[in-house]
This record gives C-alpha cells, sequence and structure tokens, in this order.
C-alpha cells in the first residue's frame, strides 16, 4: 500500500513564496501574492514536465477551456511542476500554451509547503509533485482535488472538467473545431472569418505544412479544402458552415 502523507489544505492559505521565472533572457520574480491576493486562480500540479498524461492531457485540456474558466469568473490559470524554469519554458513553446501560467518549483518549495511533494526516486525523477488540482479565491484555498494515493501516477479528478463541474455545473465546455485549410485558399479565409465572427476558437491544420490531401480525404473524404469539423462531426466547406449556423 503506497502512503504519501498527502495532506488536503481547504480553508488555509497558500504558501508564501517567489517564484524565479526567465523571460525573453531575463530574470523575473513573482510572488503568491501578485498571484493570488484579490483573485479567483486555479492552480494544477503535475509530476513533470513532458511526461506523458501532463503534455497529452492534463495541460491541453485545462488550456483548451480557459476561455470557459473566464467566463465563470476565474482570473488565471497555473500549472505547477517541480521543474526549473528552462525546462518549464522549453515545455510551454512544445505545447504551444497561450492561455496557461507555468511556474517552475524547481526546488520543491512550494509543493512542500501544500503537502504534495513526493518521493520518486525509483523513477529517476527525485522528489516532484503529486498530481492535483485547487481552487484559491483570494489567496485562500477554496477546493482541492487530490488523485487518489495508489501506485503509479492516477488521473482520476484533477482534470479541467471537473474543476469547471465545481466551479459551475451548468457550465459548458466548447466543441472543439478543426479547419482544414490552404494558403491562399478564399474560401478557407471565409470560413475562418464566419467562425471568428462567432467567437468560436479553433485548430487550423494547413494542407502541405501540417497535413497532406491523402490525410484530408482520409478524415473527410474530400480533397477540397476548407473542411469544418465541429464537435467531431464534417459541416463541410464555407457554404455549408453558414448553413449551420443559419440553421
Amino acid at each position: 500500500m503506497t502512503t504519501h502523507n498527502l495532506h488536503n489544505k481547504e480553508g488555509q492559505p497558500i504558501p508564501r513564496m517567489v517564484f524565479k521565472i526567465r523571460d525573453n533572457d531575463e530574470w523575473h520574480l513573482r510572488t503568491t501574492n501578485s498571484i493570488f491576493s484579490g483573485r479567483t486562480v486555479i492552480v494544477f500540479a503535475l509530476p513533470g514536465a513532458f511526461t506523458p498524461t501532463c503534455s497529452s492531457t492534463h495541460l491541453p485540456r485545462y488550456e483548451e477551456l480557459a476561455s470557459t474558466f473566464k467566463e465563470n469568473g476565474v482570473d488565471e490559470i497555473v500549472c505547477v511542476s517541480v521543474n526549473d524554469t528552462f525546462v518549464m519554458n522549453a515545455w510551454g513553446d512544445d505545447q504551444g500554451v497561450q492561455n496557461v501560467t507555468l511556474l517552475p518549483d524547481g526546488n520543491g518549495d512550494f509543493t512542500r509547503g501544500m503537502g504534495m511533494l513526493v518521493d520518486k526516486t525509483e523513477l529517476g525523477f527525485g522528489e516532484r509533485s503529486w498530481r492535483y488540482s485547487m481552487l484559491v479565491k483570494d489567496g485562500m484555498i477554496d477546493k482541492m482535488f487530490i488523485e487518489p494515493d495508489v501506485e503509479g501516477d492516477p488521473f482520476e479528478v484533477s482534470d479541467a472538467d471537473t474543476m469547471l463541474a465545481y466551479i459551475n455545473e451548468e457550465a459548458k465546455a466548447p466543441e472543439p473545431i478543426t479547419v482544414f485549410t490552404k494558403h491562399g485558399c478564399p474560401y478557407c479565409t471565409n470560413a475562418k472569418h464566419l467562425l471568428d465572427e462567432k467567437g468560436l476558437k479553433y485548430e487550423e491544420i494547413s494542407v502541405g505544412h501540417d497535413a497532406t490531401l491523402t490525410t484530408l480525404k482520409a478524415v473527410s473524404g474530400s480533397d477540397v479544402v476548407p473542411q469544418v469539423f465541429i464537435g467531431g462531426k464534417l459541416i463541410g466547406g464555407s457554404e455549408e458552415l453558414a448553413k449551420y449556423f443559419a440553421s
């Protein structure tokens, strides 16, 4: 039986410390007071940058739901990991992060203060953070979702959707939208304009750069761009998208 002596700190203040961040070849200091004071902040912590679950699911979903969290009163989303700032910066670049703040807890001071520092020596990781998430209001911990204390790296309750349901059980996550385009295509520009008018965020896949015509035909049954998918459903080109919105 694994025992990590994890601590639920709901109702307690956030640990006070200073994060040392490297940005644009300069060192910057960011205090917990500047992050949390007078604000509503989501924090999710994970074992390490570039690790499988962290990169494939945990971070991307918080990034994807950032606008929905903002609509529901969240000022900032913060990801903490016991990694140095250079690793966190490289991971952020690799993941294309724009809406989540990556905070390096290189010495594990914040994680230790949270009672979430665990020994991962058997993996060659040294001490790392247990996976958890929390909602912090004006520096006080309102709610924590701590992964169960079992072997391995459980990922059951610290996800973005669980946090969103806690904040507002009626909130709806936006449907994922993907647009296959090609450089210089006016119909592609029209389709993106329609989506922009609706304030909808979308993933753009450029045929010839991000994918081939073979890929496009395999997923859409057509080799004509644009091809728009909403919620996993093929809508079609710009004319079909306009009809979709009209209906």
